[in-house]
């Protein structure tokens, strides 16, 4: 389709940006904070074109959808690329610049195809045409486009094939270069287009791929495999080729030191360079646009710094920014690094080094919030760091809502966060917990999810849980465990496991019926599920019920509330529709919200009003 034009952002030179009419100024002072938080335009780090890096991609919610904007930096025009009701956040610009190529699925089911558009946009109504013809619709997994325009590198994931990866040039026929039934994906395509990197896990254990180069006609160049031989479980990942015309390194992550963290290997000769660097926490990188050093990421205990690493010199050198949480970076040909920067005081920017802010959004500007406090508590597996939120000048105990990540391989940050914000602008305190599973703690810390999958989550919830009561800072009586995803899972778990340690419970798009989850999940999700069970729900059928929300439902006290997308295929809606129906059988107190979308909602709207009904259903229930 094509995109209108895009006037409303403006890049940060000193311009003045538009005003606010007297009718738009007057409905933003009376917009409560919390709301405003959703609505304020915000901008994701743009993505720049390798060969013509004044060509940019980005994904802005200014039209109150999250869509993708293509911006020429030379002249400064803006130009939003799609247009769909539930919004678009998947583009990729190709290495010339002159293409932009998007993921069309169907209101956010994550099924569908890739479409492509001139970066100068198509002619007006126009259909954007489909990238690679022959090739039907499927799972993503992965692309990597080549820098002659007519070269893509596709990876498909579907239930009746598993993993294809296919060479795609234009004028012919797609090609499958590789194909498993386990999940795999693209990683990278080197510079010239001779060589494919791919993460597979052939080996069956979804945590921790193994790599393999392959030539355009599908042979293997190399194998880099850390899953093998040892009793640990060891993964890589592909960070990626340099931007280096005949340059055969592959930037690699690798977990050999119990963290991840970069090296640099020769596909072809075979050489691997460790960088050693002596960094806690976990480490990933990228490469500088020529090839000489590395812009280093660094995440530990939460918060998140930069570094460049010169790769003739061995050293690392610090890129300054503000405390708080890098969720983004790249460098620039001229030397210099933008990044997506915020903390939980202060809402997300795009900075740049030298100074600039990248992109400043005109308009409605959020309001911040609290800072975080930093808590660890002792627990059954070792020490938990939990990140507290409470509102200003109020003694406890206090309303408390146990916010819950999801993943489960991801943490909770440092960073700016709407959602927690809305519960301190309402009198709660908020608590969350970096469970075992979460990254950022070391290797043994994310890989402790295996067997007793969730009750080992809800070990740790419990012990901040015991903390955030006898220190004072919690109302026993009125605790709320909410969460999205796997962190709606564990909500929903949590409920039944410990029915007497919760008021009230909030689950988004949930896992509420493992069996069934599994059976209509994604293909990819399925393999991970194996992995962290030990097999499937026929194989293994006693781990799958203990781990299973369904199975506690009868012990539920709190009234529940859960919201789900019907057309979600990491969280599909029947299981959700099974907990319920048990729910109802016994007349136990809950509301559940259905949306046309997927695994959430990309609509500024649609996601304040889903914090509207959450809120609300609190304070009809609690009271607070």
């Amino acid at each position: 389709m094509a995109g209108g034009q895009y006037g409303v952002m403006t890049e940060s030179n000193g311009s003045t940006p538009k005003t606010s009419t007297p009718d738009t100024a007057t409905r933003a002072a009376a917009m409560p904070d919390w709301e405003k938080r959703f609505r304020a335009p915000r901008v994701s780090l743009p993505d720049w074109a390798e060969d013509a890096p004044d060509r940019s991609l980005f994904v802005s919610n200014a039209t109150g959808t999250y869509e993708l904007y293509a911006w020429d930096r030379a002249t400064g025009e803006q130009r939003q690329v799609t247009n769909r009701p539930n919004g678009t956040t998947d583009g990729v610009l190709s290495p010339d610049g002159e293409w932009i190529w998007w993921f069309d699925d169907k209101d956010g089911d994550e099924y569908g195809v890739w479409r492509r558009q001139p970066f100068a946009g198509g002619a007006e109504g126009s259909e954007d045409e489909f990238a690679t013809p022959g090739l039907e619709a499927s799972y993503p997994a992965g692309l990597a486009l080549g820098r002659d325009g007519r070269t893509a590198v596709v990876g498909r994931s579907t239930d009746e094939d598993g993993t294809t990866i296919h060479l795609a040039v234009a004028g012919t026929s797609p090609v499958v270069i590789y194909r498993h039934r386990e999940s795999a994906g693209v990683g990278d395509l080197s510079h010239d287009g001779s060589l494919i990197a791919i993460e597979h896990t052939e080996h069956g254990d979804a945590m921790h791929s193994a790599l393999r180069v392959l030539r355009p006609d599908g042979t293997t160049v190399a194998e880099l495999d850390d899953t093998k031989g040892g009793a640990e479980e060891l993964g890589l990942e592909v960070l990626g080729f340099p931007p280096v015309e005949g340059d055969a390194r592959l930037l690699v992550g690798h977990q050999r030191r119990g963290r991840w963290e970069p090296l640099v290997w020769d596909v072809l000769s075979g050489e691997e360079t460790d960088l050693g660097l002596d960094l806690p926490g976990d480490v990933s990188a990228e490469w500088y646009p020529d090839g000489s050093g590395l812009l280093i990421a660094h995440s530990f205990e939460a918060r998140s710094e930069l570094f460049r690493y010169d790769l003739t010199a061995r050293e690392l050198v610090k890129v300054e920014t503000p405390p708080g949480t890098v969720s983004g970076a790249t460098a620039r040909p001229d030397g210099s690094v933008e990044y997506l920067w915020s903390s939980s005081e202060q809402p997300s920017s795009v900075r740049s080094t030298t100074g600039a802010v990248v992109l400043d959004p005109p308009g409605l500007k959020s309001p911040g919030s609290v800072p975080v406090e930093d808590v660890w508590v002792e627990g059954p597996g070792g020490r938990i760091h939990a990140l507290i939120q409470r509102p200003k000048g109020v003694e406890g105990p206090l309303p408390t809502v146990f916010d819950i990540h999801g993943g489960p391989t991801w943490h909770d940050s440092d960073s700016f966060a709407a959602g927690p914000a809305a519960w301190v602008d309402h009198g709660y305190a908020v608590v969350r917990v970096n469970y075992r599973g979460s990254t950022g703690y070391g290797r043994e810390w994310t890989d402790a999810l295996k067997h007793r999958v969730g009750l080992i989550e809800l070990e740790d919830i419990a012990a901040v849980r015991e903390w955030a009561v006898t220190s004072g800072l919690a109302d026993p009586d009125r605790l709320i465990l909410t969460g999205g995803s796997w962190g709606g899972y564990l909500t929903l778990l949590g409920l039944g496991v410990q029915p007497d340690a919760w008021a009230l419970g909030l689950a988004a798009v949930p896992v509420a019926d493992y069996v069934t989850a599994y059976h209509d999940e994604m293909e990819a999700l399925k393999a991970m599920d194996r992995t962290l069970l030990g097999g499937t729900p026929e194989e293994v059928p006693e781990r799958f019920e203990a781990s299973s929300p369904l199975t506690y439902v009868d012990a539920v006290k709190a009234p529940v509330y859960i919201s789900a997308g019907v057309n979600d295929p990491r969280c599909p809606i029947r299981q959700i529709d099974n907990y319920v129906k048990r729910l109802e059988a016994r007349g136990a107190v809950h509301e559940v919200y259905r949306y046309d979308a997927g695994h959430g909602s990309l609509v500024v709207d649609e996601r304040i009003k889903q914090v509207r009904l959450e809120l609300e259903f609190v304070e009809r229930h609690l009271g607070a």
